[in-house]
């Protein structure tokens, strides 16, 4: 093919352009979120429908970043179209109550298990932010524990501490994931409003996955401690089942968090949880245990209408079985091209599957987890020119995905969608050998 990088800037010429108008407004290198960088510059789409989407050029691309994982039905479902549509002519934003709201509320207590209460917000960052508050007033206590890599939002008490611009605070601390000693040396301490933690591990849904028994342990072990178990599901909720993750290894965390899906692709987080917890938002509350939450966007009527046209397709469970059926297809392909080309490596994950490049430490029983538990492989900067290389190779082909390395499932990818992307792969990685830039993953 000549050199990838050449040939893409020759057919994503009007890309090129308006990567140039946007760099002289967005100093992120003209991009509006961190994976949307690259060199030369990802594609500017015009216009998306079901697993497929189009650029400025009119090249086509089956899409596995899926509204960054908010849209498990596909893009543009007939549903949430019709839906959004009849509501933007009654009324974008009415700025008081309506039903769709209370409608909204009902479907996510009846399928989240631990939904007793719900309050909606603006997006998943905003709602991990309350849930922190909600288990200080609720516990009286000031220290928030969490585990090392789990990425909750970009709030000060949120981010990695250390975070250029984030204040330093004792009273954030950070553990590894799975120790569970670990966990209860802290916990005994009695000092913690709030363990937190992201459902399926952390990256996006579990590049490094939770152990399911570590998990299983949590919600008896901070209620012994009086602990505040807040559980972020802003990227699996709905995804794998209709209760989401934790239905599907049973537990019932205090405080669930979502986001993403629940919105049916419009922005929006949510808490789900307890009541005694959430009676901080009664306005009858004592006013030393009172939160006067505000937000213009929450709950409004537009975001409300998609929300609930989506959750009454996720409440059938069929849009979470076809985005699971797809994944272990692109699973099963993509572990043979791997094999077949001798390159050590796997894929794994539920309906967001990871391509992990590195040792295989062991074999797992479960094909959706990686073959190493060692942290510091499954994460590896080094891979960094690897990934933004296999990145451009995919784009040229009419794979886009995140960062490369993780794509997002949908009920809309179809065996034949799996099949091309799979091909597709096994011919990126081939150029990639070609030009020795996988020679150190070869077995």
């Amino acid at each position: 093919m000549g050199d990838i990088v050449e040939e893409y800037k020759r057919t994503h010429q009007k890309s090129l352009k308006l990567h140039e108008r946007a760099a002289k407004s967005f100093a992120a290198d003209g991009a509006t979120h961190v994976v949307r960088v690259l060199d030369p510059c990802r594609p500017y789409i015009t216009r998306a429908k079901g697993s497929r989407k189009w650029d400025v050029d009119g090249n086509e691309y089956i899409d596995y970043v899926m509204g960054h994982g908010s849209l498990l039905l596909g893009h543009c479902h007939p549903d949430v179209v019709r839906a959004v549509q009849e509501q933007m002519s009654k009324g974008v934003h009415y700025g008081e109550n309506h039903e769709l709201e209370v409608e909204w509320a009902e479907l996510i207590k009846d399928m989240v298990p631990s939904a007793e209460s719900v309050e909606f917000f603006a997006c998943g960052n905003e709602a991990n932010m309350m849930a922190l508050r909600l288990g200080r007033i609720f516990t009286g206590r000031k220290k928030i524990l969490r585990f090392e890599n789990h990425f909750h939002g970009w709030g000060d008490q949120l981010t990695v501490p250390g975070t250029p611009g984030v204040i330093r605070d004792d009273n954030i601390v950070l553990i590894p994931a799975n120790d569970l000693s670990k966990v209860e040396e802290e916990l005994a301490k009695k000092e913690y409003a709030v363990l937190m933690m992201e459902a399926g591990g952390a990256f996006m849904g579990g590049k490094v996955p939770l152990d399911i028994n570590f998990v299983r342990t949590l919600p008896e072990l901070t209620h012994n401690y009086g602990t505040i178990l807040a559980l972020d599901e802003v990227v699996t909720c709905f995804r794998d089942s209709p209760g989401g993750w934790q239905a599907v290894i049973g537990v019932k965390p205090d405080l669930t968090i979502l986001g993403k899906c629940v919105g049916g692709g419009l922005g929006v987080g949510a808490i789900a949880g307890r009541a005694d917890i959430m009676e901080a938002f009664n306005p009858k509350s004592p006013l030393d245990r009172r939160i006067r939450h505000s937000g213009t966007w929450n709950a409004n009527p537009l975001t409300a209408a998609a929300g609930v046209a989506a959750c009454k397709l996720y409440e059938t469970g069929e849009p979470q079985k076809k985005a699971t059926e797809a994944a272990a297809w692109l699973r099963e392909g993509g572990k043979k091209v791997l094999l077949e080309r001798g390159i050590s490596g796997s894929f794994y994950g539920r309906s967001i599957v990871h391509l992990y490049l590195g040792p295989i430490d062991y074999e797992p029983s479960d094909d959706t987890l990686p073959p190493t538990k060692d942290v510091s492989k499954l994460i590896n900067p080094r891979l960094a020119p690897v990934e933004n290389r296999l990145s451009v190779h995919l784009l040229q082909r009419g794979i886009a995905n995140l960062t490369s390395v993780l794509f997002v499932l949908s009920a809309a990818h179809t065996r034949e969608d799996i099949d091309q992307t799979v091909k597709l792969i096994a011919d990126s990685l081939d150029d990639m050998i070609a030009e020795g830039l996988l020679s150190g993953h070869r077995i």
